[in-house]
């Protein structure tokens, strides 16, 4: 397994040397690439999380089931997570200047089917598979900001650039006003317009690292050697909890909110955006913690708070405060664990595959958040109460806290 220190590796051959991280690149240039790629990451998640605020809207409209609302909110989860695994590897040979335009204008394409023509269940869950595009724009990032930063700071970049995941918020604050105010059409031609300005600034002023050296190979055979590092797989394991409990919670916590608390559903889309802001602001202290002590030492201690936190929202107390400490608890943990992955990442992936592991590593966490409320609408609908849920998160995120101690631990130390 690759060493921190060693800049060796390729998406063909790891062996074969690299070129090291330019050794000042932690200076203005690197900063402004930094923002750059943290702005378009938030306004491409805007996109990916605009159905999530408007599940009860929908299922009221349209008629629907609690499943088919689940469904509906959860499916941009899919193409935002598996779309990833490509994106990442097509990052690694074209560049971000060239993906993060690219996958900007894609999105606007669906972001307008939704909002201007999906008036079924059907093409409500078709233009919402399609909206997942802007979530794969997170692989083009990560190799970006490693890219620019040395070692020694590549956990507080990458926890900043995961700040972005505050498109899932503004979704949240702005949505269900601006349908409101303006009609159900005005969000997502906003978000269309916001996706093609930030596309053309990208394409004008995003730039690569120097020295950048594009993969070779094909991307199947890329991705295959992905698959093959023992790393992958711990690192995928680890982010499908963190970053895919938090996506889960951004999508379908509106819809608990307004069945077992009977808020309002513009309440409900308020205390969401409180619970994203927290996660997306724990995200770059993991990455800063990280730095500071080790990933492993702050992933063990997030999930182990995670357990408690998530089997208290079990005993289903009174919403204050009881249980707004359990869900801001999960928000604080689930985010620094998100922040301390990728420093993970950073630390013990070889540099020609940062991309590649990145993409299946978030494809993974997408999937995460994926599953959850297809559960929770299952359970909710099976039982009346989402009691088991919220028990089988506390079992999951116990089992991750011993699973990152001792396996990841070791895998980690011997990556040092």
């Amino acid at each position: 397994m690759a060493r921190t220190t060693r800049q060796t590796g390729s998406a063909d051959d790891p062996s074969a040397p690299q070129p090291p991280a330019p050794a000042a690149t932690g200076g203005g240039l690197a900063a402004r690439m930094l923002v750059l790629a943290t702005v378009g990451f938030l306004i491409n998640f805007w996109s990916w999380a605009l159905l999530g605020p408007l599940g009860n809207t929908y299922g009221d409209e349209l008629g629907l089931t609690g499943f088919q609302v689940a469904v509906a909110v959860a499916v941009p989860v899919v193409v935002g997570s598996l779309g990833r695994i490509p994106v990442g590897a097509l990052s690694d040979r074209l560049g971000a200047r060239v993906m993060f335009p690219l996958v900007s204008l894609l999105a606007i394409l669906p972001t307008l089917y939704v909002g201007l023509g999906a008036r079924s269940f059907t093409t409500l869950v078709i233009g919402g598979f399609f909206l997942g595009i802007g979530g794969t724009s997170f692989a083009i990032g990560i190799p970006l900001v490693n890219s620019w930063y040395p070692p020694s700071r590549r956990g507080l970049a990458l926890g900043i650039f995961g700040m972005g995941t505050a498109g899932t918020a503004v979704a949240a604050f702005t949505t269900v006003a601006l349908r409101e105010a303006f009609g159900p059409e005005a969000p997502f031609v906003l978000v269309s317009a916001v996706l093609l300005i930030y596309a053309v600034l990208a394409w004008l002023l995003l730039r690569d690292a120097p020295g950048r050296v594009p993969a070779s190979g094909s991307m199947l055979a890329r991705t295959w050697n992905t698959l093959k590092l023992p790393v992958t797989l711990q690192l995928s394991l680890i982010y499908a909890l963190g970053f895919g409990g938090f996506v889960a919670f951004s999508v379908y916590l509106p819809t608990y909110l307004v069945n077992d608390y009977g808020l309002e559903t513009g309440d409900a889309a308020l205390r969401t955006a409180g619970f994203i802001v927290l996660a997306v602001v724990a995200r770059p202290t993991g990455g800063w913690l990280s730095d500071k002590f080790h990933p492993v030492t702050v992933l063990t201690w997030c999930f182990g708070i995670a357990t408690a936190m998530a089997a208290l929202a079990a005993m289903r107390l009174e919403l204050l405060p009881v249980g707004t400490v359990a869900f801001l608890g999960l928000a604080a943990t689930l985010g620094g664990a998100a922040g301390a992955c990728f420093a993970l990442v950073s630390r013990m992936t070889p540099t020609g595959q940062v991309g590649s592991v990145t993409g299946v590593v978030g494809a993974a966490g997408g999937l995460g958040g994926f599953f959850p409320p297809l559960v929770m609408g299952a359970v909710h609908g099976l039982t009346g109460a989402y009691t088991m849920g919220f028990v089988l998160l506390a079992m999951s995120a116990l089992a991750m806290t011993a699973f990152v101690w001792w396996p990841v631990g070791k895998a980690a130390r011997g990556a040092s």
